[in-house]
């Protein structure tokens, strides 16, 4: 069985039960499950794999992103829909996804992964709700597993076209028995329900305003016979909200009730116009909420009332959101960005820097239905990342709190990251894959998707 002891720490933050942090501690890791924790004279004095943090760095869990659309890093700042609302930024992009293939799919979602990686991130979800053109969710699932990030793979979906008064063009969107059919396929071939596993499915039609009322009760019933979990997008926006009244009259907490979508299997993106009785029955019945605040502000959606959800017993966790509506996917940063934004609606403590820090670790990990990341304790996975301290972003502010300057300053990149206990970044460079290799393939195949001619 393989081992790996990380030791000499500047600080661990477990995010443990006790909310430990650690002067001069380390991580022992014995067959990608963590088996210690703690002060280094506590720790096994060797192991297969040593790493030294020479108490430079700060030792904590992965990060866990639970909302985001990796294809879309092929159509960040397309001019058309830089200065768009939501609804206008997706009729303006969707003409364009149309022209996806299964190759720029791989492509996207490991260029999606690498960033994410390096931005501290361990586990992700994918949202991918769009497959012209041959493209499955089977291509995403690949380039996760070659790059050996843990991932929740949702098989998301659009069944309701303009010509039915949906939002997305008649020529994206699926025939609803052939969703189900291949969503089963995917959960029969993929899913994996056991401890440590580095590969869930997820149940994902796109939104009230893309799918009929029947496949979002068909999928639940899927999900629920097969143990998954089901995730959405929900009350992104204001025309969102309207969409809902008009169309269903009801809010759209009351339609996501009214559909079996509330309760602990189930997550929703954005939630940034969930309203008070909102609130009160995704608490009452533990429905999740993905933040997702870089895009909140890129599209203008608002601002999300994330201390409210929290005091309420919401769960909560973060996610990057597409790589066009957010445009960026680095984990620590969207932690920064949910402390700071609470803060502009909220006063100054709404969300304080350890605060941010667990909504992306154990309110992540909580998000997704998992008890086995999102902490460094015995019997966890073994995903840990480790932040440089004495670099010029963190100057000073490293001396007085190294923990809370990952959130304040200005966010670093990984020095290493470890998922499943195998050493994906060392010493800040990816070991498995050859990244300007995917970047340069990653920008021939942005440019044939957004000019084919």
């Amino acid at each position: 069985m393989a081992t790996l002891l990380l030791r000499n720490a500047r600080v661990v933050l477990t995010m443990d039960a006790a909310r430990r942090e650690i002067a001069g501690g380390g991580v022992f890791i014995r067959d990608g499950v963590i088996e210690a924790v703690g002060p280094c004279a506590e720790l096994p004095l060797d192991a297969d794999e040593v790493i030294d943090l020479a108490q430079r760095h700060v030792l904590m869990p992965g990060l866990i992103n639970t909302h985001h659309h990796m294809y879309q890093s092929l159509t960040r700042a397309i001019p058309a829909a830089q200065d768009a609302e939501l609804f206008d930024w997706l009729q303006a992009l969707y003409p364009i996804w149309a022209r996806l293939t299964p190759e720029m799919i791989h492509v996207s979602t490991l260029t999606a992964m690498a960033e994410l990686i390096l931005s501290g991130c361990t586990t992700s979800s994918d949202h991918l709700y769009i497959y012209p053109n041959g493209c499955r969710l089977d291509d995403s699932i690949a380039a996760a597993g070659e790059i050996g990030m843990r991932f929740t793979a949702s098989r998301g979906s659009m069944s309701v076209g303009r010509s039915q008064g949906g939002l997305p063009p008649d020529s994206v969107v699926e025939r609803e028995d052939a969703i189900l059919r291949d969503t089963l396929r995917l959960i029969e071939g993929y899913h994996d329900a056991s401890r440590h596993s580095m590969l869930h499915i997820a149940v994902a039609p796109c939104s009230p305003f893309s799918v009929s009322r029947e496949l979002m009760r068909e999928s639940a019933a899927l999900a629920r016979a097969h143990g998954v979990r089901l995730h959405t997008h929900l009350a992104e926006n204001v025309k969102d909200v309207a969409y809902s009244l008009e169309k269903f009259g009801m809010s759209p907490a009351e339609y996501a009730e009214s559909l079996g979508w509330t309760g602990p299997d189930v997550w929703h993106a954005h939630c940034v116009q969930l309203d008070a009785p909102g609130i009160a029955l995704f608490a009452r019945t533990g429905t999740g909420v993905a933040h997702c605040p870089c895009s909140n502000m890129r599209l203008a959606s608002g601002i999300a009332p994330i201390p409210q959800m929290r005091t309420a017993g919401v769960p909560v966790g973060l996610g990057v959101d597409g790589s066009a509506s957010n445009d960026a996917a680095h984990m620590l940063g969207e932690a920064r960005q949910a402390m700071l934004l609470a803060r502009v609606a909220h006063g100054p403590a709404a969300l304080s820097a350890r605060q941010a820090l667990e909504l992306a670790t154990l309110g992540g990990a909580r998000v997704l239905g998992r008890n086995d990341i999102g902490a460094l304790a015995p019997g966890m996975s073994a995903d840990c990342v480790t932040f440089a301290t004495d670099g010029l972003g963190m100057a000073g502010g490293a001396v007085h709190d190294p923990v809370a300057a990952l959130v304040f300053c200005t966010p670093p990149t990984v020095s290493h990251a470890i998922i499943n206990g195998r050493v994906i970044v060392r010493d800040g460079q990816l070991t498995s894959v050859d990244l300007p290799r995917v970047l340069e393939r990653h920008d021939t195949l942005a440019r044939r998707l957004v000019n084919p001619g």
